[in-house]
């Protein structure tokens, strides 16, 4: 008998729904023993009957839920809820989910603070919140602040690899999760303890490299002087590759991943794993919205008050 999914998608961008896509061959190996009973991204599913009609917010029973994004607004709150309610096993997917991701940086500004900039700016028209949407909660929330998850799929979007590791362990009834290394830890690049001039290189410089030579000969991303988030964020991008994605694409890592471990405050490890190879941490702009750049909810993004 296939087992029963849902999957829902929240404050989030349908990347990991790409990814799911992704699978290719992978996907369609597990596909025949999966039975979608909700999933909006492909099948249209009122929340209250097709026209409306009902009084009581209508979601399927079904054994393993899929949900994306982080939870914004009253209604995303109240449909996770009631998918909690109606499996047994739900997966977060995606950094959005797992950590907040890129939405949750908005959390550094209270909601008053962000409907008044989006609606009363000089560059604005006038203009008013609509009042016939969902109501924002007062912050960007993951998952689990809400809700028990059972599995983590972090990436933005995550790797096809996790994803189909991940159902193929679900399906059997075995847990998963992904090890708690870094970046640093799976990257093949060469490291030679050398400190860097102390002004950190912009982005739009190239790193120094060697097109032709296998990335393992390619010096440290960091120790050249360039920002790479590598040391604080979880590995698991790097799938069967010989390099983590953003090392293989010859930039620093972004941070994709999350934190290595629930709890971590990436923030004074950074700093300190900067100036170990001689970054002047002066010289890094918006040092609290880099470092948490997805991993904004569970309170690691909070307003700082007026005068910012």
């Amino acid at each position: 008998m296939p087992v029963k999914v849902i999957e829902e998608w929240f404050n989030s961008c349908s990347g990991c729904e790409i990814s799911i896509l992704n699978m290719g061959e992978k996907l369609v190996d597990v596909l025949p023993e999966l039975e979608f009973v909700h999933i909006p991204v492909l099948i249209d599913h009122k929340y209250y009957g097709q026209t409306g009609e009902e009084s009581q917010l209508e979601i399927p029973e079904a054994d393993v839920a899929i949900v994306s994004g982080g939870i914004r607004n009253e209604e995303h709150k109240e449909v996770l809820e009631e998918i909690r309610k109606k499996c047994n096993i739900l997966i977060a997917l995606g950094t959005c989910a797992t950590d907040g991701g890129i939405p949750a940086l908005i959390n550094m500004w209270t909601k008053e603070e962000a409907l008044n900039y989006i609606y009363s700016t000089i560059t604005t028209d006038e203009a008013s919140p609509p009042d016939k949407v969902p109501a924002w909660l007062d912050r960007v929330y993951a998952v689990d602040e809400i809700v028990k998850v059972d599995v983590y799929i972090p990436g933005c979007p995550p790797h096809t690899q996790n994803i189909a590791e991940a159902l193929t362990a679900v399906l059997k009834g075995e847990s998963w999760s992904l090890p708690e290394r870094s970046v640093c830890d799976t990257c093949p690049t060469r490291r030679e303890r050398k400190r860097t001039s102390g002004a950190l290189k912009r982005s739009l410089e190239n790193l120094e490299f060697d097109p032709e030579k296998p990335i393992k000969e390619m010096r440290c991303v960091m120790e050249q002087g360039f920002i790479c988030l590598g040391p604080v964020t979880r590995a698991g991008c790097r799938g069967d590759s010989d390099a983590p994605r953003c090392i293989k694409a010859r930039i620093g890592c972004r941070g994709c991943y999350g934190a290595i471990r629930k709890g971590a405050r990436p923030l004074v490890d950074m700093l300190n794993a900067w100036a170990s190879v001689g970054v002047d941490v002066r010289s890094i702009p918006d040092r609290r919205g880099l470092l948490n750049r997805f991993i904004g909810a569970h309170q690691n993004l909070r307003p700082l008050g007026e005068g910012r």
